[in-house]
């Protein structure tokens, strides 16, 4: 029989209850996301209209059309990076790798950059398909250019070094396609890579919503397989783990969820490594089957409150500036922390 170390063996009850909190936080930013803005809505305006019991016209367009997509949004991007980043963090064994770092959002980026600046189409346009389509190659593409390099590479610092020098190559691409393209397609893309929540309305939530539902039911379905992997390819196979299947699994997915997310919101840096650390030290557990629903639960939290704060500082601010600046300081103090 084979024995679990016991940071892998999570207590349920105390578990319980940080999910508990976590959930009703959640709920009470869900809220105040819907509130706040330019335009501020009582909190008994926001349930009467969600209760038929509206009288303001004006407050009901603007819940119904566009905040409630966008804090939707919120919490679609934040659990789909989160757990993108946890999954790379097992697969590697490195704290800092994340879709961001390793450069598969900006795989992500050159997909949705080669359709939007050539074709002229965009995300959330008649040809929204045609965009995550690309964005998801591109950063199937990037991630198993990592993967294959990591079976050569054991140093996770050369590893993390590489994965950043992939991002600077494809970001060059991207830079070269500017250059050739017309300014008024820079001029979309310019905007669209500064990443943005409210350009998703109800019709890309139609095809968003899914692609990030399959993908965290099959990120929770790979628990076992996390475990497996978070303790050794040699206990792995003695689990009669797969690794190579693993592995393609985790690229997939991985490239599925982080791929969707960057093609409708643009890049949102620093949430994939953030947010598992920040998991692991509220739960003290390595355990992927509490990981993987606290990562969704408290990126969708991350993700809320830096929409809150972009709000609060100016109403157009680029969301993927204010998760730059909760994310970073995680870094530095992972790197402090481990030396």
């Amino acid at each position: 029989m084979t024995v679990l170390p016991k940071n892998i063996i999570p207590c349920p009850h105390s578990s319980f209850r940080r999910f508990g909190g976590i959930i009703f936080f959640l709920m009470f930013l869900f809220l105040l996301d819907l509130a706040w803005g330019s335009i501020r809505i009582p909190i008994t305006d926001v349930f009467n209209t969600f209760l038929g019991k509206g009288s303001d016209e004006i407050y009901s367009e603007i819940l119904i059309n566009f905040r409630l997509p966008k804090a939707i949004t919120a919490i679609l991007a934040g659990s789909a990076l989160s757990v993108s980043g946890l999954m790379m963090q097992t697969l590697f064994r490195n704290p800092l790798a994340d879709p961001y770092v390793l450069g598969v959002s900006s795989g992500a980026s050159l997909g949705a950059a080669l359709v939007m600046m050539t074709t002229g189409i965009i995300a959330g346009s008649a040809g929204s398909w045609i965009v995550v389509i690309a964005a998801i190659a591109g950063a199937a593409l990037v991630m198993m250019l990592v993967v294959g390099v990591s079976f050569k590479v054991q140093s996770a610092v050369s590893l993390l070094i590489v994965g950043i020098m992939f991002g600077t190559i494809v970001s060059s691409i991207v830079g070269v396609l500017q250059y050739f393209s017309n300014p008024d397609a820079i001029k979309l893309f310019v905007m669209w890579n500064l990443g943005s929540l409210s350009a998703v309305t109800w019709e890309h939530l139609k095809i968003l919503t899914p692609i990030i539902l399959i993908g965290l039911i099959l990120t929770y379905s790979l628990q076992r397989r996390l475990d497996g992997l978070l303790l050794g390819e040699n206990y792995a196979k003695g689990l009669g783990i797969s690794i190579v299947q693993t592995r393609i699994f985790i690229v997939i997915i991985t490239s599925l969820l982080s791929g969707a997310v960057t093609a409708f919101t643009g890049p949102i840096g620093f949430v994939g490594i953030a947010v598992p650390h920040i998991a692991r030290g509220i739960f003290k557990t390595a355990s992927h089957r509490i990981l993987i629903p606290a990562s969704i639960l408290l990126g969708a939290v991350l993700i809320l409150i830096c929409d809150i704060v972009s709000q609060i500082l100016a109403y157009t601010l680029p969301i993927n500036t204010i998760s730059s600046l909760f994310g970073a300081p995680v870094i530095i103090w992972i790197i402090l922390k481990r030396r």
